[in-house]
């Protein structure tokens, strides 16, 4: 129903569009010259029945369904003394369960439908839907009329919303003359619009900030910033929910220190080969290698990190372990899950985002820069040494950012690869762990959410947060340094 609403508000857009152009373009022949183009007049008519229909249509229905919701919920806590069997959150959730399968029938069948929930299941079973078994016959009614009443409620926000469509094509056609600004207005509409998508990015942004910030200050209300930031102890001592368990150690430097090591060992497998077969599809490789080259690289970032993680588990990992063993005669050097094995696997993962990105930036740099240099005697080598490169370098820090950004953000690789312990160490070849691992590991499982354990989890993110944040303030000052050394 709701697409053929859209549907609807679109068709009523699209004939507003056509006789508004018509019109205009009828009054330009005949009386003078339009201050804005016929199809500018068109579009104004289409906009003023589209959008403030359809967004009215939106608030409405998000507006309907907290207070049917609410409506449902309140009937549902007047039987809550009735009901030993569940919590009065659970008989909501129940409820509103049963009331979004009635939506689906029609209705002469939800008329019909029986009273008892014994009496319910096999008659939802016949439409292809379950009954949970700790339904209620209470239930039943309350998710009928609530059923019945979402339904009433959208039937009339759509009519209001075409009647709004309606008038908005009218208004739009009659305001068609010669000194109309539709030009101006459909114009001024547009640069709304971008500027509520640059709002909705920027807020987004900032609410999740917010949302970690407010759970990371509440986090420290109960576990001390210093043990947290200097702490070079990670045992969090997992509570169930309602145990009320010790608080543990969160010392978040060797999952700090995981992070930056595995990044670094990922960077200094994938910048320094990404780099170079970018410089050779840009500046040596012919069209026809490069068309087949660039594409089979690019091909590696299209491939799941599960299966990166895999491969390593089962394959490098292992392999790397019996070499070790093999070279050393005896015990192995390297474990078959350790930073080395993690950052090779990811640093290959990376290879086509630092490739493809520097390629593109590489190409863009003028070709008279080029062509100067070597006018001047300089070797190829030497003017993508002295002069490319320089010209490129802003756009290829920003790559080795995004990179180092994809590095630090990874999970399953590092969980298959280099496992989830929580060491301290310097050795390149033994296990450590990530903060986006630990991140996982404190939000799965039935903890309390507003234990230490679970909040966690939320300064862990904040602190990943800041530690890009300062990457990409870093990032900008040397791309403003070498940038005005080279002007």
């Amino acid at each position: 129903m709701t697409a053929a609403v859209f549907g609807l508000i679109i068709l009523i857009g699209a004939i507003g569009f056509v006789v508004g152009r018509s019109r205009a373009a009828g009054q330009s022949t005949a009386q003078g010259k339009l201050h804005s183009l016929p199809h500018y007049h068109g579009w104004w008519a289409f906009l003023l029945a589209v959008v403030p229909a359809i967004l009215f249509l939106l608030v409405w229905d998000v507006g309907s369904s907290v207070y049917a919701d609410r409506t449902m919920l309140a009937q549902v806590e007047a039987h809550s003394g009735e009901d030993q069997s569940a919590s009065p959150t659970l008989a909501g959730s129940l409820t509103r369960s049963l009331a979004t399968a009635f939506s689906r029938l029609d209705s002469a069948t939800l008329d019909g439908l029986p009273a008892t929930a014994t009496e319910l299941k096999p008659v939802l079973a016949q439409h292809g839907m379950n009954l949970a078994d700790n339904v209620q016959d209470y239930m039943i009614p309350i998710a009928k009329e609530a059923s019945a009443r979402a339904k009433s409620l959208y039937l009339a926000g759509a009519v209001v919303a075409l009647i709004a469509s309606l008038g908005g094509v009218f208004i739009g056609l009659s305001q068609v003359s010669l000194r109309a600004r539709a030009r101006n207005r459909v114009e001024r509409l547009l640069r709304y619009a971008l500027l509520g998508a640059s709002t909705i990015a920027i807020m987004t942004t900032v609410g999740i900030v917010l949302s970690m910030l407010f759970q990371t200050i509440t986090f420290f209300s109960q576990v001390s910033p210093v043990g947290f930031f200097f702490g070079t102890v990670w045992d969090p001592r997992f509570a169930a929910a309602g145990s009320g368990g010790s608080t543990g150690q969160f010392g978040l430097i060797p999952l700090l220190a995981g992070t930056l090591y595995i990044a670094l060992v990922a960077l200094l497998v994938a910048v320094p080969i990404g780099l170079m077969a970018a410089v050779y599809m840009a500046e040596y490789a012919k069209p026809h290698v490069r068309s087949i080259v660039k594409p089979a690289l690019e091909l590696l970032a299209g491939i799941p990190t599960i299966v990166y993680g895999i491969f390593a588990l089962i394959t490098l990992g292992p392999w790397l372990r019996d070499l070790s063993a093999a070279l050393t005669g005896g015990s192995p050097f390297i474990q078959a899950q350790s930073i080395f094995t993690a950052g090779l696997v990811m640093g290959i993962m990376l290879i086509p985002v630092v490739s493809s990105l520097s390629d593109d930036i590489i190409t863009a740099v003028p070709k008279a820069m080029r062509d100067g240099s070597l006018g001047l005697g300089a070797t190829r080598s030497e003017t993508i040494k002295k002069v490319v490169l320089p010209a490129a370098l802003p756009g290829i820090v920003g790559a080795v950012l995004l990179t180092a950004s994809r590095a630090i953000g990874e999970t399953m690789i590092v969980v298959l690869a280099a496992g989830v312990a929580a060491n301290l160490t310097i050795n390149p070849f033994e296990a450590m762990t990530t903060i986006t691992v630990k991140i996982v590991n404190q939000l799965t499982g039935d903890l309390e959410f507003n234990s230490p354990q679970t909040l966690v989890a939320f300064a862990l993110g904040m602190t990943l947060f800041v530690v890009t944040l300062v990457m990409n303030i870093a990032a900008l000052y040397i791309v403003r340094k070498y940038r005005e050394q080279y002007e």
